[in-house]
């Protein structure tokens, strides 16, 4: 909301007009102004009620009626409906739905009101919403996917996804850019539904688009409709895959490269930093025929530019690989020495006595793969030693570790 909540509802109240109180393009100030109204109805019903007020001058209610009745004096303006739908009399909430639909300005209200707990209220309100043209459902689907998740909400989700796939393209291509994560997760799957990307593009949004679902959506998607290996569709689709910084768009692209028949471009990713890529090329490197057990143990010969063979080669290899990594720990790069690590714990081979002295290394990431290979050995490091880790000039990685370490064994002290 612009203003306050209360000093927003007084605006109201005065008569000014909602799109100079609220943030009209943002769902919670809707939802905001639907709680708040109610509350102060409750707190301060001489707001609603006074003759000073424009709603308590125009509104008339007929409870002796039969059935009661609610009416205006005059037609409301804006600021009044936009109140009378808010009220926690659900009878007026009910009256100013039938003036709702000659105000577009007030469609967000309506679709809160489609969930309603009031059956007439909802009712009328799902009537209204399903006579509005597309592009202001479009124009409200932040909302409309809010007001979805509530008990009785499936109607508007459902409404706009309906609008959505049978309706032009443009609306869904206006909403692949939203901000609001859900909506652009549901403009995205209906686009794939569609067809309305190309394969090219797919790869381009799984690889830059900042959701994890859409990335996984549109890769999916991509992959699928990859053809059996031409130059263009692998460098339109695949390449951008693979150039992701998200592991599992990476994965997919890797995976790709066995339906594009280049089973052999996987083999840079057997040292890729994620275990899930390291997986994908082994799959499709052993699909293609290459075992890649050997060309780990070839790449540890020199891994100070590929860290990773250490633990791709725990990950894949035999317990007689375990000597091969255990000579690594003492690498002078940083990267190695955590990667032997962790591919002596992938491999079940972790001997304290080697990995002990690691926990005094000055890499944080040594000392942190260290401490998970001997937390569950914890008791057998000399307590006296953790207690020396603790100390205040010690780097903060290995005062963290010996904590850990510490109270794996039930001593608990504090960083």
């Amino acid at each position: 909301m612009l203003t306050s909540e209360n000093e927003a509802v007084r605006r109201l109240v005065a008569g000014i007009a909602p799109d100079q109180v609220l943030d009209v393009t943002d769902p919670e100030s809707w939802i905001g102004l639907d709680i708040r109204v109610r509350e102060l109805a409750w707190q301060c019903p001489e707001l609603f009620h006074s003759k000073a007020s424009p709603s308590g001058r125009r509104l008339r209610w007929s409870p002796d009626a039969s059935p009661p009745t609610v009416t205006w004096a005059r037609k409301p303006v804006d600021a009044e409906l936009a109140l009378a739908l808010c009220h926690p009399d659900g009878r007026i909430r009910e009256a100013a739905l039938g003036h709702a639909k000659e105000r577009p300005a007030l469609l967000a209200l309506v679709v809160i009101r489609c969930a309603d707990w009031a059956g007439p209220v909802r009712d009328r309100a799902r009537a209204i919403l399903a006579e509005a043209p597309p592009y202001r459902l479009a124009a409200h689907a932040a909302l409309i996917l809010r007001v979805g998740g509530r008990s009785r909400g499936g109607f508007t989700q459902n409404l706009l996804t309906g609008a959505l796939r049978s309706g032009p393209a443009v609306q869904v291509e206006a909403l692949l850019d939203s901000s609001d994560r859900a909506t652009a997760r549901l403009a995205h799957r209906v686009a794939v539904e569609r067809r309305l990307l190309s394969m090219a593009r797919l790869a381009r949004i799984a690889g830059r688009h900042h959701d994890v679902v859409v990335q996984d959506l549109c890769a999916e998607a991509a992959v699928a409709a990859l053809g059996e290996g031409t130059f263009e569709e692998f460098a339109d689709v695949v390449v951008p895959l693979l150039g992701s910084r998200q592991p599992r768009v990476r994965s997919a692209g890797v995976t790709a490269l066995r339906r594009s028949g280049r089973h052999d471009d996987a083999e840079p990713f057997l040292t890729d930093r994620s275990a899930v890529v390291r997986a994908c090329a082994r799959w499709v490197l052993r699909q293609g025929g290459t075992d890649p057990a050997p060309l780990y143990r070839a790449l540890c010969a020199d891994p100070a530019g590929r860290p990773a063979a250490a633990v791709g080669l725990g990950e894949c290899g035999t317990p007689e690989d375990a000597d091969r990594i255990r000579a690594l720990l003492t690498h002078p790069v940083p990267g190695v020495r955590a990667c032997s690590v962790a591919g002596l714990r992938a491999l079940d081979a972790v001997r304290v006595d080697d990995v002990r002295p690691l926990l005094d290394d000055p890499s944080a990431a040594v000392v942190r793969q260290a401490t998970a290979a001997l937390l569950p050995w914890a008791d057998r490091i000399p307590q006296q030693l953790l207690c020396e880790l603790l100390a205040e000039d010690r780097p903060r990685h290995q005062r963290v570790a010996a904590i850990r370490l510490l109270r794996a064994v039930g001593v608990h002290v504090q960083l």
